[in-house]
């Protein structure tokens, strides 16, 4: 993750299916903007521990189905398969605790520690953390730790950490009201390379069960461009080549995909990434695409998302990039 300049908070407008004003009419306009409203209308936001993930218009819970191409889609998909992985959609989750992101529920009694941090303390948002010592850690390099508060609601997360005697190490953190749209200030990273949560891009095992993804998932892509689209509020890149993706490009299954040959889990996920996408949140492996840990996961079923191009994928317009 790089750094960038403080700015200001900034609160959200729904760009789910927006179309570049210059391009239209003010029937358009307004045809459009009832669009919004009623995908809005229409979804609900997924709930975890009795708390809402972001309001219903919230850019996570964007219905995309409709959503405009972006006029730089081919050149984004052709890169990102072109810059690590093999191009293949990868499931960076299963039954093996070692993959995934874990999480934990915490009272709103939960006792708050200090956290101490390392590396982006100026653009991470200060302790105390209600996150106790034994919270579990993503293995591998990134040592995320995530919690989330029932009551309160608010989503605390940590970026390389390391419990110490009475508290938390972390390179950087970041808190989100779970009721708001509110972003992160301008040019901020949060625990995640974009400055976004990492916690509503999760696939949770309860949810697929359940039949139904109701948000975008968060994937990683090998090379990033030095620019964002909201909800991003942070790059992490000093290249300015324009035909990689921005950090919070959304992407789509493209609805032509047939998907009938899959099932199970891998069915659900699919299904899931024609209607909310996904959200390019850090840099890796990529169309490597983000779950929780749990041990419950078939991962001969996972296994099937392996035989999805990157090419059955599309970029689409949800705002415009924010670059230096």
């Amino acid at each position: 993750m790089g750094r960038a300049d403080r700015g200001e908070s900034m609160p959200f407008r729904v760009r789910g299916v927006v179309w570049p004003s210059k391009l239209m009419s003010a029937g358009s306009l307004l045809a459009a903007a009832s669009l919004v409203a009623s995908l809005a209308s229409a979804c609900k936001s997924p709930v975890i521990a009795g708390c809402p993930v972001f309001p219903a218009d919230n850019p996570w819970n964007t219905n995309i189905a409709n959503a405009p191409l972006h006029p730089n889609s081919a050149n984004f998909i052709a890169s990102i398969s072109a810059s690590g992985g093999n191009g293949f959609l990868h499931a960076d989750f299963g039954s093996n605790p070692d993959y995934g992101i874990p999480y934990i529920v915490v009272p709103e009694t939960q006792p708050p520690v200090p956290v101490t941090f390392t590396d982006y303390g100026d653009e991470s948002d200060p302790g105390p953390y209600p996150i106790p010592l034994d919270a579990p850690i993503e293995a591998g390099g990134d040592r995320h730790v995530v919690a989330l508060q029932q009551g309160s609601c608010r989503l605390y997360e940590l970026f390389n950490a390391q419990p110490t005697a009475a508290g938390w190490e972390a390179s950087s953190g970041a808190v989100f009201d779970l009721r708001s749209n509110r972003l992160r200030p301008v040019g901020w990273t949060s625990a995640d390379a974009a400055g976004l949560p990492i916690l509503p891009g999760l696939a949770r095992f309860d949810e697929v069960k359940a039949g139904e993804i109701r948000h975008a998932l968060r994937v990683t892509v090998g090379r990033t461009q030095r620019g964002y689209v909201h909800p991003a509020t942070h790059w992490a890149s000093s290249s300015d080549d324009p035909d990689l993706p921005p950090m919070g490009l959304r992407l789509r299954l493209r609805a032509d995909y047939d998907t009938s040959g899959y099932t199970g889990d891998a069915r659900v996920i699919l299904e899931a990434l024609k209607t909310y996408g996904l959200i390019v949140a850090d840099n890796g492996s990529s169309w490597f695409i983000s779950g929780a840990t749990d041990a419950r996961w078939n991962d001969e079923d996972l296994n099937q998302l392996k035989r999805v191009p990157g090419s059955a994928f599309e970029a689409v317009y949800t705002g415009d990039i924010v670059t230096p």
